[in-house]
């Protein structure tokens, strides 16, 4: 291969090369919008927390309690327990609860994925529903469905998730129709799950 013929191949694979990387950047920028065209939960895949997809589709039906959990938080204690009451109370009623990991607070979720969290959750007497991998629920990273959630249900002040055990209550055609503070236990959520239950 001639020189010439090397510096036109070259500047062909620069300049395609600058190609995709425009295309695959404007494409990251469009999927992170895509959560507002999203018509409800069902239209999200998760991870669990062994790394495998799971569409929230298995949800339907069913009424949702999705909620950020950490294991070093002063608040984990009074929610474990409460949200695996919960959990076993109102299962066959047709309640799901969906615990999202997340170290953002303070790294107060330090457990890996996988047979880390599963061990973590369970010496803690933790039954908190079925458990994700863990993820970001604000800035750049943020997890989309999170984005979608705050999207929604608006906080107090601001949007951004703001501590740990947020949760979000969502009804049987995968809306989000509430929103709780951290503070918020989930005892006294029973009776709004209650009547999206009925």
């Amino acid at each position: 291969m001639t020189s010439f013929t090397q510096y036109i191949v070259g500047a062909c694979i620069v300049g395609l090369g600058g190609y995709l990387y425009y295309y695959i950047k404007s494409y990251e920028m469009a999927s992170k919008e895509d959560y507002k065209k999203a018509k409800s939960i069902y239209d999200f895949t998760v991870k669990d927390t062994y790394g495998n997809d799971v569409s929230l589709e298995k949800y339907k039906g069913h009424v949702v309690l999705i909620v950020n959990i950490a294991s070093q938080c002063g608040l984990t204690k009074t929610n474990y327990k409460q949200l695996t009451e919960i959990k076993e109370k109102y299962y066959d009623q047709g309640l799901r609860v969906l615990s999202f990991p997340c170290n953002q607070f303070n790294s107060q979720m330090p457990e890996d994925d996988g047979e880390a969290m599963v061990c973590h959750l369970r010496d803690a007497k933790a039954d908190v529903g079925d458990v994700f991998a863990k993820i970001d629920v604000n800035g750049p990273n943020a997890d989309p469905l999170y984005q979608y959630l705050q999207h929604k249900k608006s906080g107090t002040f601001f949007d951004a998730i703001k501590w740990n055990f947020t949760k979000f209550l969502v009804n049987k055609e995968g809306i989000p129709v509430k929103r709780y503070a951290p503070y918020t236990e989930p005892k006294d959520i029973a009776k709004d799950i209650e009547k999206l239950l009925e």
